[in-house]
């Protein structure tokens, strides 16, 4: 069963080449001019933090936020753009700097509840279901700062309280073990399956899956994926490399290990991937030292990569890999598939 492939990123994808070492390179993009590339890049959907969405929300009411993200909606119906999912940006404000649902301060929880509250309110208007939870500060610098019992109960507390919130909603937990906490909660995609255990509706509680969060836990990003599509909660997908056990580089999808993408093309492939309106979200970042007028290269290189990988998994021949595998002539799999991408 072959799947459907189209794609989508988010705005902080095109960005000005900060990092913690140096200031910006380049000018800033407006977000409407953004948009209007979207297409051009040959992307269909848009992905959204909250404030992407509604800048400025926290110092907004409710219904100023609504109204806000109703119009938002009318210009991204204008460029022909579907939005995948909102997740609210939970690391940024200062009442999260200790975490937010597991924040070891009563007022700076409420605020991270409320403020997700108001994510689905956003998502709702724009017309998505899918909420992505990255637990960027759930964690500790050190052990000793919070029980973990506690800190997973928060967690598990909070996403009811979403269920709850709206009936409609479904939440996908993008797992990592760490940066910017040194540990956090929830590292791979077995612990965010299981947090679902924790709801009234596991049927409601998935995942995104991220190449560089896989590997910055040592593990396989197609293992990973594969395994979330056997228990039917792979929802997304955000596609990049990553040299080694690093920061989250978001590097462009297949440039440091293509066969590792390969794989990860294979599985979504073979498996259907997509055929329930799953989007296959490239989150890869600009090289710093790109110039103005071509930083937003690595977006398109990106999926033509994953276009080519899936021609090439495409072509290869079933039968050959089912004989060698019922061999067991691994060495010989081992070339055809290195030949296959070689040729």
């Amino acid at each position: 069963m072959q799947g459907t492939f189209r794609f989508s990123f988010g705005p902080w994808n095109i960005h000005e080449g900060a990092d913690p070492f140096g200031p910006e390179v380049r000018k800033t993009i407006e977000f409407n001019t953004k948009l209007a590339a979207y297409k051009k890049l040959g992307f269909d959907g848009i992905q959204l933090h909250d404030d992407d969405a509604v800048p400025g929300m926290d110092n907004m009411t409710p219904a100023e936020i609504i109204k806000a993200a109703t119009e938002l909606k009318k210009v991204l119906d204008d460029h022909g753009l579907t939005p995948e999912f909102v997740a609210p940006r939970m690391w940024f404000a200062p009442q999260t700097i200790d975490g937010g649902y597991t924040n070891n301060c009563p007022k700076c929880r409420e605020y991270a509840l409320e403020r997700t509250k108001r994510t689905i309110d956003i998502a709702k208007a724009l017309g998505t279901k899918n909420i992505v939870l990255w637990l960027a500060r759930e964690g500790t610098y050190i052990r000793e700062a919070k029980d973990p019992v506690v800190a997973t109960e928060r967690i598990g507390e909070a996403l009811q309280m979403m269920l709850d919130y709206d009936k409609d909603i479904r939440v996908m937990i993008e797992s990592k073990p760490n940066e910017p906490m040194d540990h956090t909660y929830i590292p791979t995609i077995g612990h965010a399956i299981a947090m679902g255990l924790m709801t009234s509706d596991p049927s409601r509680v998935g995942c995104l899956i991220e190449t560089a969060h896989a590997l910055l836990a040592n593990l396989s990003p197609s293992d990973e994926m594969g395994f979330a599509m056997a228990h039917k909660k792979l929802w997304s997908v955000h596609l990049n490399d990553q040299n080694g056990l690093k920061f989250d580089q978001d590097l462009t999808f297949g440039a440091v290990d293509p066969r590792r993408a390969l794989n990860q093309v294979r599985v979504l492939d073979q498996h259907g991937f997509g055929n329930n309106g799953e989007w296959v979200g490239l989150d890869v970042k600009v090289m710093r030292t790109q110039k103005e007028g071509v930083d937003m290269r690595h977006l398109d290189v990106s999926r033509k990569v994953f276009l080519r990988l899936l021609e090439i998994s495409r072509s290869l021949d079933d039968a050959k890999i089912a004989e060698m595998v019922g061999t067991r002539d691994y060495e010989e799999l081992n070339y055809y598939i290195l030949d296959s991408m070689l040729k």
